[in-house]
């Protein structure tokens, strides 16, 4: 199992965004960002971490031979995008990297992409002979399908590769079939378009002074119609949504650790937190507090904890569903009604096992962990939220030590099976029966070639870069080059879940951009648009029939902007979009660039029209 990058201390530092540079970025908070410089002679050196995979994206390569295919139950996985070329893996991926370093800035220049396949390398490593016969066939074909340096995502409607046991393990869907995208009534969605999509900033506010090389955690973010709520360090501010101005403070005896992304329809959600702050003797008290928090009221519900075999339980994870709110971890887990603070049940740990977390929304699932350290056994349960009971179990692949959930209804579950291509754990994803615990099909997304992350090993609900909706899986693509002599890109692109097939469906980032989904908004996708080093970040909604583009928001493409809001980079950032207004924080506070005025803990963006 790979283990997950240390968190950043508050955001990724400067290195990775801006033109290209005469002179190499300055050590602390320099470098990357300001107006176009002319190019070197020599492309210049990335800074530290993951570098773009070689050779171009999407070009075909010379398959490797086939590997023992690991053992799984129901129905097999579906390759990685039919009539997909295998490509090249990066070569760090899979070494300890820097989490906080950036890729080059996109419109950066880039290392000379060769033209054709290198002998003796490709990404085919783990797959069965039939499926290397499919991908091998697929890239004599995807010579001519590539366009404008990226690769045209094959319709996997047409390729024959039917996945017989899909039908046969319980789960049915309405997912589409799985040509172009069409064939389908998505509901309609809340979002409008603005009259004017040209955003301004709404508010900031600056980062929060801490100790000497502290990093302190400031997770969760909520949006309702009365306040834009942030955690702060050891509390929880409501603010103005277009003003920025507080409008009330829940203060905290030490750090928010973990906070559900969820909410109740009267917007009562849930964080975990320390009872004390770290001092130099004593960095950590354990994340052993409970509260529920009444966002449009600005209070504390209430507090509790739970006892565990030894003492107090310490939380890695909460989350609020069906009006419970659910906290586990490695030493146990509790769930209380999160009007009252009553305790409902704990789960049991009689039989070798215990839950090692939960998921919330529209369910409420479980990952629940048995066996022993050498041969761990992870099963998914769906629950009732206000007993406990059981509903559903599917039993995930012996060996596969941790999963997180994606979406609990419709479960999907990402996990990593084997070793995957970079350090934060996805090389596939499992659709999963809510009302059987059948398998339904199962997913290959392995991360040379996609952007999909699960942070953490043990905050369950904690994935970037894919979002279900329409019984589909829309997953972030790896960036490759792009149009332009200097740009990198990528794409979304969609898998079905009822056969695991792409759909034929992508949305373009457009030259120098790179996009990442957010959310769905009925049958629509909403994702940003991260910008090169001169334009400003976007909004767009995606149709989920025609995957056509609509902009809903453009940033300003003012350098001071620019520098905060890029970074705030989606994999480091919590990122709320609602109604022609954005929000984008920081996960961390830190001593590290309390000085920096391109820091921020928050910033809005506001439609002028």
């Amino acid at each position: 199992m790979t283990q997950p990058p240390p968190p950043p201390p508050n955001q990724p530092p400067p290195g990775g965004f801006g033109p290209p540079q005469d002179q190499p970025p300055q050590q602390q908070g320099g470098g990357g960002f300001g107006a176009p410089q002319p190019p070197p002679q020599q492309p210049p050196q990335p800074p530290q971490g993951p570098q773009p995979p070689q050779p171009g994206y999407g070009y075909p390569q010379a398959p490797q031979p086939p590997q023992p295919p690991q053992p799984l139950q129901g129905a097999p996985a579906a390759p990685p995008g039919y009539g997909y070329p295998a490509q090249q893996p990066a070569a760090p991926y899979g070494q300890p990297q820097n989490p906080y370093a950036q890729p080059p800035g996109y419109g950066y220049p880039q290392q000379t992409v060769p033209m054709h396949p290198q002998p003796g390398q490709g990404g085919g490593g783990g797959r069965s002979s039939s499926q290397l016969a499919v991908i091998v066939a697929a890239a004599v074909v995807a010579i001519a399908l590539i366009i404008g340096g990226g690769v045209w995502y094959a319709n996997s409607g047409d390729d024959g590769a039917k996945d017989d046991t899909a039908s046969s393990s319980g789960g049915t869907g309405g997912g589409g079939d799985g040509e172009g995208g069409g064939g389908f009534d998505a509901p309609d969605g809340t979002e409008k378009v603005p009259s004017n999509t040209t955003s301004q900033v709404l508010f900031q506010v600056p980062a929060p002074n801490v100790d000497d090389d502290t990093s302190i955690s400031v997770p969760g973010s909520w949006l309702t119609d009365k306040a834009y709520v942030k955690s702060g360090v050891a509390e929880i501010v409501g603010y103005d949504p277009d003003k920025g101005s507080e409008l009330w403070t829940v203060k905290l005896p030490g750090p928010v650790c973990q906070a559900s992304k969820h909410m109740t329809e009267d917007h009562v959600t849930a964080v975990a937190f320390e009872p004390a702050m770290p001092t130099e003797d004593k960095p950590s008290h354990g994340c052993t507090q409970i509260a529920a928090i009444d966002l449009d009221a600005g209070k504390k519900l209430w507090t509790k904890t739970a006892k565990g075999k030894n003492g107090e339980i310490r939380y890695d994870n909460v989350t609020v569903s069906g009006g419970t709110v659910a906290a586990g971890g490695t030493s146990g887990g509790a769930a209380w009604d999160v009007g009252s603070g009553r305790q409902l049940w704990v789960p049991k740990t009689d039989d070798n096992c215990y839950d090692l977390g939960y998921a919330g929304g529209p369910k409420l699932v479980v990952v629940r962990k048995c066996g022993s350290y050498e041969q761990p056994q992870l099963n998914i349960q769906t629950v009732d939220p206000k007993t406990g009971n059981v509903i559903s179990d599917y039993k995930m692949a012996a060996g596969v030590e941790y999963a997180s959930v994606i979406s609990t209804d419709p479960l999907v579950v990402a996990a990593e099976l084997g070793q995957s291509k970079d350090a934060v754990g996805i090389t596939d994803v499992f659709s999963i029966d809510n009302r059987t615990g059948k398998l339904r099909i199962r997913v290959s997304v392995p991360g040379d070639r996609f952007a999909a992350r699960c942070s953490g090993v043990t905050t369950i609900e904690a994935c970037t870069g894919v979002v279900v909706g329409n019984d589909r899986l829309y997953v972030e693509t790896e960036q490759h080059a792009g149009g332009g002599e200097y740009g990198r890109t990528n794409e979304i692109v969609a898998f079905d879940l009822a056969t695991g097939k792409q759909t034929g469906q992508r949305a373009d980032a457009g030259d120098r951009y790179t996009i990442s989904p957010l959310r769905m908004d009925g049958g629509n996708l909403i994702a940003y648009k991260r910008p090169p080093y001169d334009k400003g970040g976007q909004i767009v909604s995606i149709d989920g029939g025609s995957f056509e583009e609509t902009k809903l928001l453009e940033n300003p493409a003012t350098k001071t902007v620019r520098d905060v809001e890029t970074r705030m980079s989606p994999d480091y950032a919590e990122i709320l979009y609602s109604q022609g207004r954005l929000y984008m924080s920081a996960k961390f506070a830190s001593e590290l660039g309390s000085s920096d005025t391109r820091k921020a803990h928050v910033i809005a963006f506001g439609a002028t029209g």
